[in-house]
């Protein structure tokens, strides 16, 4: 048995987590009879994760805690092609250059998540096909592997049914050859590496069992999938989607910040989901925090223990500290002193999504009055009459002090970080003066 459980909890923890759409007959008696090898596929053409990935890597990292062995594959050679499946159109082909470096940036983000201690029997692995991929000529693949898999048993496949559907342009043969590449990753991998699992989300199902099917054929041996739901929100919007685009693990692209926000603002829905999903916490402790969370919902105590969880695991307390401070700052009361010790870098992170007014260090140091400035130099306000309105009615803040004088005057000393100034209007409208 190879000390695996007769039971083992990987496929039955997934189940719990509402992680398993499709799961191939056999799969679980695989991974009770022995530890088994499995891997997921993961796109290499940026060279950061984004949240999406995460779905696949979190059961990678469930597999790995349930004794098993994990394998991530980079797509370098299938990177260079496309995949047709939930895609209207072909994606833009790299270079071996990027995809290199892509590899290099992608296995420091799966590091927070796997372990790839070499010496452990279930040592996480990275690997990328453009190293087997690029051994191969054209007629040798076409001969060996393609006679192997029938044109008729690729067409039934529902993603490249759905592209020949949707698009008049139709599926060019480097896509249509994708699957049969994918396949045979899983062929190599299961000679190479003893995996017998592949695992991915439900639009995957095909080119994953395509591999299976070249095995039984090639090898005559057994293989197995496992695929999980593609994650939505509540609303119908796609997840990890925000107005900036895609929330990224890599903080050049989405601030901690951000990125913490992200998790936040979810909906109560989304948030029993999403822990359970993205997060190691045991499904007893998720279950106490929601009984919490449904005892007083406006405390958002899903939601709040989600973004530490996930926050922690991809950029580390230190920055989960920084971006609560933020946010305490930019949401919390008395909190001028804080403000004003915040470092540049963070300022930007924090006031990424605020209306910017470049204004001039210089025309601060005479001093101006604070109802001209913010009508003419920085016109925040309309009229001086609505601002003056909205001080004596306390409507107003600079750098989270309210003003309370219409005769207040700006300077280069309520500067942070030497160049910015924080206005408030009311509880929620934020104004950044960016003195250059």
């Amino acid at each position: 048995m190879d000390g695996m459980k007769e039971n083992n909890p990987f496929v039955e923890e997934l189940r719990a987590r509402g992680m398993v759409h499709s799961i191939m007959p056999g799969t679980e008696e695989q991974l009770n009879k022995e530890l088994t090898t499995a891997y997921v596929g993961i796109d290499p053409t940026a060279d950061s994760l984004h949240i999406g990935h995460l779905v696949s890597v979190m059961m990678l990292r469930q597999l790995q805690r349930a004794g098993h062995r994990p394998i991530a594959v980079l797509g370098g050679a299938t990177g260079m092609i496309g995949d047709p499946s939930m895609k209207s159109n072909e994606r833009n082909l790299l270079d071996l250059d990027t995809l290199r470096h892509n590899q290099e940036a992608i296995k420091k983000q799966l590091e927070r998540f796997l372990d790839f201690d070499s010496k452990a029997k279930n040592g996480a692995k990275l690997l990328n096909n453009y190293d087997w991929m690029s051994e191969w000529s054209f007629l040798d693949f076409v001969r060996d592997i393609g006679k192997h898999i029938t044109v008729n048993y690729m067409m039934a496949k529902d993603s490249v049914k759905k592209r020949l559907e949707a698009n008049s342009s139709g599926l060019s043969f480097t896509e249509f050859s994708y699957q049969l590449l994918q396949g045979y990753d899983y062929l190599y991998l299961y000679r190479h590496e003893g995996c017998r699992l592949q695992m991915g989300g439900s639009d995957q199902w095909g080119n994953i069992t395509t591999g299976t099917e070249l095995i039984r054929r090639v090898e005559q041996g057994d293989a197995y999938a496992l695929v999980c739901p593609l994650i939505t929100k509540a609303d119908g919007g796609k997840f990890g989607k925000t107005e900036q685009g895609n929330v990224w693990l890599d903080s050049r692209y989405t601030s901690p910040y951000a990125f913490y926000q992200f998790w936040i603002n979810v909906s109560d829905e989304d948030a029993l989901r999403y822990i359970r999903i993205f997060t190691s916490l045991s499904l007893e402790e998720i279950a106490a925090l929601h009984a919490k969370h449904t005892e007083a919902p406006h405390l958002r105590i899903l939601q709040k223990r989600l973004a530490d969880e996930v926050t922690i695991m991809v950029h580390g307390e230190k920055e989960l500290q920084s971006a609560k401070e933020a946010s305490a700052i930019l949401f919390g009361q008395d909190t001028h002193d804080a403000l004003m010790k915040m470092e540049e870098k963070m300022v930007e992170s924090v006031m990424e999504g605020v209306p910017h007014f470049s204004v001039s260090k210089e025309e601060l140091s005479s001093s101006p009055l604070l109802v001209d400035f913010l009508t003419e130099k920085a016109p925040v306000f309309n009229s001086k009459g609505e601002l003056r309105k909205l001080i004596r009615n306390g409507g107003v803040s600079l750098n989270k002090q309210k003003v309370s004088d219409e005769q207040q005057t700006l300077s280069q000393d309520e500067l942070i970080a030497g160049r910015y100034i924080l206005i408030q209007r009311g509880k929620k409208n934020y104004y950044l003066l960016v003195a250059e």
